[in-house]
C-alpha cells in the first residue's frame, strides 16, 4: 500500500473541525499532519472565537497534529490576509501537503470561497462533513465536549455563552438558529471526543460583550494523561 497524502485541516478550535478530523482519520485515506490556525497578533487568540493560544496548543497536541499558526493583525486588510494565507500554503505545499480538510456543513458561498482560494495553490479542498444536517446530535452522542465561546448576540442571548454542547442546549435553541451555528449564530471551542488522546481540563470563566458578541473565556488546566509533543509549524 502506497503512502498516504499528507493533509492539514484548518482549524479554530471548534466541534465542526474537530469532527472533520475525526471523520477524515476514521476513513484512513489522508494523513493528518498539522492544525492550520489563524490567530490575531495583539490578543494572540485565535480569530472570532477568541479562545487562547494555550488552549488551542493543547488541542493540537491531544489531536496528535503540528501546531502551524497564521497572525494576523485586527482589524486585518485582504491584502495581509490572502498575502499571509498564501505563504503558509506554499511553505506546506513544498512540504508535501496536498488536501486542506474544512469542517464546514451546508453553506455554498464558503465552500465556494475555499475552492477560489486554494485555486493554483496545489493543494485541494476536502469537505469530510458537509450536507450531514444531524451531525449536532451525532457529535455528542459519540462523547465530544464542547463550550459555546462565542455568541451572535443578535441571534442568541448572552445566557448561551459558556454553555456545554449537549442535547440540552440543542432543545433551547431558537427554531431559526442552526443546531450546529453554522450561519455564525455561535461558535465553540472542543475540549474531549473520540479525535483527542485526552480530555483538555477547562474553567469557564468570565463572559464579555464587544461588537454585537458575547465570548466566554476558556481558562485551561492541567490534562491528564501524556501525549507527544509536536512542534510548531512541523509537518
Amino acid at each position: 500500500m502506497g503512502r498516504r497524502p499528507k493533509a492539514l485541516i484548518s482549524w479554530s478550535s471548534g466541534k465542526d473541525a474537530a469532527w472533520a478530523l475525526h471523520e477524515v482519520r476514521r476513513a484512513g485515506r489522508y494523513d493528518v499532519v498539522g492544525a492550520l490556525t489563524m490567530i490575531e497578533e495583539d490578543s494572540r487568540a485565535v480569530s472570532i472565537h477568541g479562545v487562547r493560544r494555550e488552549l488551542m496548543d493543547a488541542q493540537h497536541a491531544a489531536a496528535g497534529l503540528a501546531s502551524i499558526f497564521i497572525s494576523v493583525p485586527h482589524p486585518c486588510t485582504n491584502a495581509i490576509f490572502e498575502a499571509r494565507i498564501g505563504a503558509v500554503l506554499a511553505q506546506a505545499r513544498a512540504l508535501g501537503v496536498t488536501y486542506l480538510i474544512f469542517g464546514d456543513l451546508c453553506l455554498e458561498d464558503i465552500r465556494a470561497e475555499r475552492h477560489d482560494r486554494l485555486a493554483g495553490s496545489g493543494i485541494e479542498p476536502l469537505f469530510p462533513i458537509w450536507g450531514r444536517p444531524a451531525i449536532a446530535r451525532e457529535m455528542i452522542d459519540a462523547g465530544l465536549e464542547s463550550y459555546l465561546v462565542c455568541v451572535d448576540l443578535g441571534r442568541l442571548p448572552r445566557q448561551f455563552a459558556g454553555r456545554r454542547f449537549d442535547h440540552a442546549l440543542l432543545a433551547d435553541l431558537p427554531a431559526a438558529v442552526d443546531p450546529c451555528g453554522e450561519r455564525g449564530e455561535y461558535h465553540t471551542c472542543v475540549v474531549a471526543g473520540p479525535m483527542f488522546s485526552r480530555r483538555i481540563d477547562v474553567t469557564v470563566g468570565a463572559t464579555i460583550e464587544q461588537d454585537g458578541y458575547a465570548y466566554t473565556d476558556l481558562i485551561p488546566g492541567r490534562t491528564s494523561g501524556s501525549a507527544a509533543q509536536h512542534p510548531a509549524g512541523a509537518l
